[in-house]
């Protein structure tokens, strides 16, 4: 959530760009990512000086050196730690949580669902490649089972973790998904992460072009998009398809995709989604589908209002002093125990 005070000052993209060169590989996702992000700090309004981006370790974690405002490059895993104390520390400052899904939901994994749970006021971006980019192909916590990388010759026999489970298993408020390849709608999901208040989390589909090309290729297919993903957007019907003739409804308990104009089925009849229900059951459901069987869902899924950690602190903080007796040092002194000489 934006705490700083937009200016009348007018931003564009070029406002945020440092002067460093980008160094990632030539095709990486990461570049579209870091784009769209521009923009959205460009139409937010927050000055670059009121904006603060944080990073671990990894390809994605680079980012804060191509960002016009604060940055801190942390250790690995730390991110969420010190995107905490940043915020705690001065809420009124934009802040920004640059991860990948090794830095993030490994060594950085207890860091992360702890900031989600306490529902610190950051923006996290999780760039999800599904391998170890940086440190040359072993495969992450995200990695398909069954796929060969350095460190798993014979193919990975671990089931991966998906992002949106472990947001939501730590309670998160907020969760989008965005495409690197879609600009338009990353623009969305990350200008919906910025205006929440609480932790905003943002699976964001990203490919490596040299250690796990087309990782996300069934969905980054421009001809076949339409059909095998589904942009929800919270009050509308869950309609998808390059006709736009196809649906969501519930059969019983679980989900499943019908034709509106076939066996009576109109749009009325398509459920509509709701991205505030505090009830994260059928959010749930929406983020875990997966084709070919049904579309992945996109954008925002879930985005609901909780009383953040930092707001918390400095509530705690101010009825503390406004009941205490001690108002001046001199105060604080008379406190302890003297005598005279």
């Amino acid at each position: 959530m934006i705490n700083a005070e937009p200016t009348t000052i007018k931003y564009v993209a070029k406002d945020f760009k440092s002067d460093q060169y980008v160094r990632w590989c030539p095709g990486c996702g990461d570049y579209a990512v870091l784009n769209s992000l521009q923009k959205v700090m460009a139409d937010l309004g927050v000055p670059p000086h009121q904006t603060a981006v944080i990073s671990g370790i990894g390809c994605s974690s680079r980012l804060p050196y191509y960002i016009s405002g604060y940055g801190f490059h942390s250790i690995h895993g730390r991110g969420a730690a010190v995107a905490t104390g940043v915020k705690v520390a001065n809420p009124k400052l934009s802040v920004w949580q640059i991860t990948g899904d090794g830095d993030c939901l490994a060594i950085g994994g207890n860091h992360f669902i702890h900031s989600v749970r306490r529902n610190v006021d950051i923006n996290v971006l999780l760039f999800n490649n599904q391998i170890y980019g940086l440190t040359k192909g072993q495969y992450s916590p995200t990695t398909k089972k069954g796929f060969v990388t350095k460190s798993s010759p014979f193919g990975t026999v671990e089931r991966p973790f998906r992002p949106v489970e472990l947001t939501f298993g730590a309670r998160g408020t907020f969760f989008a998904r965005l495409l690197d390849v879609d600009l338009k709608n990353s623009q969305t999901s990350i200008m919906a992460a910025a205006q929440h208040k609480g932790t905003s989390v943002v699976e964001c589909l990203v490919n490596c072009v040299i250690f796990n090309d087309g990782a996300h290729g069934y969905l980054a297919e421009k001809e076949n998009r339409a059909d095998r993903l589904i942009m929800l957007e919270h009050g509308k019907p869950m309609i998808f398809g390059k006709e736009m003739n196809k649906g969501l409804m519930l059969e019983g308990f679980n989900l499943k995709v019908v034709t509106i104009g076939k066996n009576g089925i109109t749009d009325k009849d398509i459920m509509v989604h709701d991205a505030t229900n505090e009830d994260s059951t059928l959010q749930l459901k929406l983020a875990m589908m997966e084709g070919p069987e049904m579309p992945i869902a996109m954008g925002v899924i879930r985005d609901v209002v909780e009383e953040t950690y930092d707001y918390a602190v400095e509530k705690q903080i101010a009825d503390v002093q406004a009941k205490s007796k001690i108002k001046t040092f001199d105060d604080l002194i008379a406190t302890c125990e003297h005598w005279e000489m």
